[in-house]
């Protein structure tokens, strides 16, 4: 087997290793099952479910291998946006650091920037994925957004994290790269989707494209480590717990960025729009409540809901450019219709127009 397996050339000699490795020394998998999970366009993932011999209680039973789409569109996409190289960049140097919810990382490699990666993680079940076009709880966004503070916090404004190439960060080329994608990709999409939206929504997301300010700004005074597709469909949600624990994958985004910007994203596309203005500002009093009493200073609830109203533009950049770049499909459709009208929304919910100019 090649150092970089696939999902067809994992076999239980390299699972054991892998057990061995991280500390079950007298375990030895003697066959396995695999079965695909999650709805990922990009990247695919793959349960497999262990036989076991020599385990004991802290052994796990079964775990979920990270592998490139089997779409040359996708694969070509993951290289090009540098997805891959991100999330197993993210995996073996900065999960360590943080206090966000994770899944545990067994192996984590990639060639070059992909396509050939592979990662295999902890599996979470019985946490289930979260389903972007049903929304969720007041409750669980609650939970998911003070999940962001064990994310941001610890690297809150660390300027060590600054000129590290695979994490990245908005400057001058990339800000006018990815205005540029959006102003291409504008058309398309309103030709495709236009039709599903309000007048007012598919004018908002026409006007995003020549804004001066949010989006497409540059790294600012206040910064952090941020996922950038923080939504539900990135979230796995254990219910059998009170509250509902939630944990984060698919980190093919990850960059430096407006903290704030992340719990925008979630809660305009999280929420229906009558729940989100319901809830909203007390989610992002709690979340900088947070931020606080995990040692951040200097940063007063003004200016924290200010750059909440800036953030809800980056919803617009995920959906506009993403939506024509990876593999078409039904639910991929649906999904991003539903995610265009609620970020739109937002934005018109909060006035945030003038800060286009």
């Amino acid at each position: 087997m090649s150092a970089i397996p696939t999902a067809e050339t994992i076999t239980a000699a390299w699972l054991t290793d892998r057990l061995r490795a991280a500390g079950h020394a007298a375990a030895t998998v003697r066959s396995f099952s695999a079965a695909r999970v999650g709805t990922g366009q990009i990247g695919k993932c793959i349960r497999f479910a262990l036989d076991v011999d020599g385990a004991d209680d802290s052994t796990p039973r079964s775990l979920v291998g990270k592998f490139p789409s089997d779409d040359p569109t996708s694969r070509a996409t993951g290289v090009a946006l540098r997805s891959f190289r991100k999330e197993v960049s993210f995996y073996r140097e900065l999960q360590p650091r943080l206090k966000i919810s994770t899944p545990r990382c067994y192996f984590a490699d990639i060639d070059g920037d992909g396509p050939d990666f592979a990662l295999l993680l902890e599996d979470l079940a019985p946490a289930r994925q979260g389903d972007q076009l049903a929304g969720t709880s007041i409750e669980t966004a609650r939970t998911a957004v003070l999940e962001l503070v064990g994310l941001h916090a610890p690297t809150w404004q660390d300027a060590s994290l600054r000129g590290i190439g695979w994490l990245g960060e908005p400057d001058q080329m990339s800000v006018q790269m990815v205005q540029g994608m959006y102003r291409a990709q504008l058309p398309g999409f309103l030709e495709r989707y236009g039709a599903r939206l309000e007048r007012d929504e598919a004018e908002i997301i026409a006007q995003v494209a020549d804004s001066k300010g949010p989006p497409f700004v540059m790294l600012g005074d206040v910064f952090a480590v941020v996922h950038v597709d923080y939504r539900l469909d990135n979230l796995l949600i254990d219910e059998t717990r009170s509250p509902a624990r939630v944990s984060v994958v698919d980190w093919q985004t990850v960059t430096l960025g407006s903290p704030l910007s992340d719990v925008a994203y979630f809660l305009g596309a999280g929420l229906k729009p009558e729940d989100r203005r319901a809830a909203e500002r007390d989610i992002v009093r709690a979340y900088h409540a947070g931020l606080l009493a995990a040692g951040v200073t200097g940063y007063d609830f003004e200016r924290c809901w200010n750059d909440y109203r800036r953030g809800v533009f980056a919803g617009f950049v995920v959906t506009v450019i993403a939506a024509m770049i990876v593999q078409r499909t039904e639910r991929g459709d649906e999904m991003f219709t539903t995610m265009a009208r609620r970020h739109s929304r937002h934005a018109i919910d909060l006035d945030a127009q003038d800060l286009l100019a």
